[in-house]
C-alpha cells in the first residue's frame, strides 16, 4: 500500500468536499474520489456495528485539539457513521488548554493533551477517568508503552495515546543559499543574521523556552532561575528579529514570509512532503519528545459521542489515515504493520537513535512553573 498514491492531496479532497456539500455530486461520487468508499469497504461491517452502537449519541461532538492535526475527511465519515457532526476547536499550547478548563464552560467533548500535562488536569480534578468499555479499538498491548505509559495515573487511565513527534525546526532552503539548520544555537543565531524577520516561534512556553535552553546546554524543562534567566535575555535580544510567535506558522512558511519555523514532526512532514525545500531537523544538543493524547474533561457536554469520537479515531484502519494526513508517527503496532517499509523509515518521523536520545520529554512542573509562564508573558509583550 503506497502512503501516497491511494489518497488524494488535501487541496483536491476539500474541492471534493465542498462539491459534495453544494449538492454537486452525490454521496457515492464523494466517497469514491476521496477514498473513504475505500475505508469504508475496508472497516465493513465494523463501520455498521459502531453506527448501530452509537445511533443515540446526539447529533455533535466538540473536540479541541492542534493546528493540522486531524483528516477532515475522517470527521465526515464519522458524522456518515454516526449522525455526529465533528465541531473541531484549535489552540496554540498546552497552558491555554489549561486555562480555559480551569476557567469552565469549553464546551469541550474531547481534547488532546500532551504527556507532561496529564497528572496536573488529574490533580486539579478536570479529567475523567477513562470508561474503557466504551473504548474497545484500544487494545493496550498494541501500543508502545514509552508513549502511552503517561496516560495511565495511580494505576487508572485517563488518557489514551493519539501519536508521538518531535520538536525540530523547519528551514527553506530555497532561500538566501541557506541549508538546513541543525542546532538549535544555530537556530537563534541564525535569525538574528540572515533570516531576521523571517523565524516563527512558537506561542507555547515549553519549548519556545525549551529550545531557549538548549542554546546553553541546559535541560529542556529547567526551572533553574539563573538558566531562565539566560534563556530569557536571548529571547528578548531575538524578539526584534522573529517574524510571528504562533503555533500555526504552516501558512507563513508555504507563502514565503518565513524561512525558519519552530516546528512539530507532522507540521515538518507536511511541509516537506508538498514543498520539499522545507526540511525538518533536529538539534544535535537536545529539545522535546513528546506524546499526545486523547481524553475527556469533567462534565463534558456529549459524553457518549465523545467516547465515541475517540474509539472511532483509534479504529487501526482510521488511524492509518490519520497518520497519513497529520505526519505524526503513532505508537500503535497495528497501525504501523499497514505503513509501507519506507514509511517507516522516513528520518522525519522515526530519526537517527543518537539524536531521539537527545531528546526530553516535558517534565510536569514547567506547566505550572511561575517563573516560566511570567518569562513568557513578558517576551510576548517585549
Amino acid at each position: 500500500m503506497s502512503d501516497r498514491n491511494d489518497f488524494i492531496s488535501r487541496t483536491k479532497f476539500m474541492e471534493e468536499l465542498m462539491r459534495y456539500k453544494k449538492g454537486s455530486v452525490s454521496r457515492r461520487h464523494f466517497l469514491g474520489v476521496t477514498g473513504l468508499g475505500l475505508a469504508t469497504s475496508v472497516l465493513g461491517a465494523t463501520l455498521s456495528r459502531q453506527a448501530m452502537a452509537q445511533a443515540n449519541i446526539g447529533d455533535r461532538v466538540v473536540i479541541a485539539s492542534w493546528p493540522n492535526y486531524h483528516d477532515p475527511a475522517d470527521f465526515e465519515s464519522f458524522k456518515a457513521a454516526t449522525g455526529a457532526a465533528v465541531d473541531l476547536n484549535v489552540f496554540g499550547s498546552n497552558e491555554e488548554m489549561l486555562a480555559k478548563l480551569q476557567a469552565g464552560g469549553t464546551g469541550w467533548d474531547v481534547f488532546v493533551p500532551t504527556n507532561y500535562t496529564i497528572t496536573t488536569y488529574v490533580e486539579l480534578g478536570l479529567i475523567e477517568p477513562l470508561d474503557m468499555s466504551k473504548i474497545p479499538n484500544y487494545d493496550a498491548n498494541a501500543f508502545d508503552p514509552r508513549f502511552a505509559g503517561p496516560g495511565t495515573v495511580d494505576g487508572k487511565i485517563y488518557a489514551v495515546s493519539k501519536d508521538w513527534g518531535t520538536t525540530g525546526m523547519a528551514t527553506n532552503t530555497a532561500n538566501n543559499n541557506s541549508k538546513a539548520v541543525t542546532s538549535w544555537k544555530e537556530f537563534w543565531d541564525i535569525t538574528q543574521g540572515a533570516f531576521s524577520g523571517r523565524t516563527t516561534v512558537h506561542d507555547y512556553q515549553l519549548t519556545t523556552i525549551g529550545n531557549a535552553l538548549k542554546y546553553f546546554g541546559y535541560s529542556f524543562n529547567s526551572v533553574d532561575p539563573k538558566e531562565l534567566a539566560d534563556a530569557e535575555k536571548l529571547l528578548l535580544d531575538v524578539k526584534p528579529h522573529l517574524f510571528a510567535i504562533t503555533s500555526d506558522y504552516q501558512p507563513a512558511m508555504r507563502n514565503g514570509d518565513a524561512w525558519l519555523a519552530m516546528c512539530w514532526t507532522g507540521d515538518g512532514k507536511q511541509l516537506n512532503r508538498d514543498m520539499p525545500e522545507i526540511e525538518y531537523t533536529l538539534g544535535k544538543e537536545g529539545g522535546e519528545i513528546w506524546s499526545d493524547f486523547y481524553a475527556v474533561p469533567i462534565g463534558a457536554p456529549h459524553r457518549d459521542a465523545a467516547y465515541a469520537l475517540i474509539n472511532y479515531l483509534l479504529d487501526p484502519a482510521i488511524n492509518m489515515k490519520e497518520t497519513l494526513f497529520h505526519g505524526q508517527p503513532v505508537a500503535d503496532a497495528r497501525v504501523n504493520a499497514m505503513l509501507t517499509p519506507e514509511r517507516l523509515a522516513d528520518p522525519i518521523l522515526y530519526p537517527a537513535a543518537e539524536l531521539l536520545n537527545a531528546l526530553e520529554f516535558g517534565a510536569a512542573e514547567t506547566l505550572t512553573n511561575p517563573d516560566r509562564a511570567e518569562l513568557m508573558a513578558r517576551f510576548k509583550s517585549a
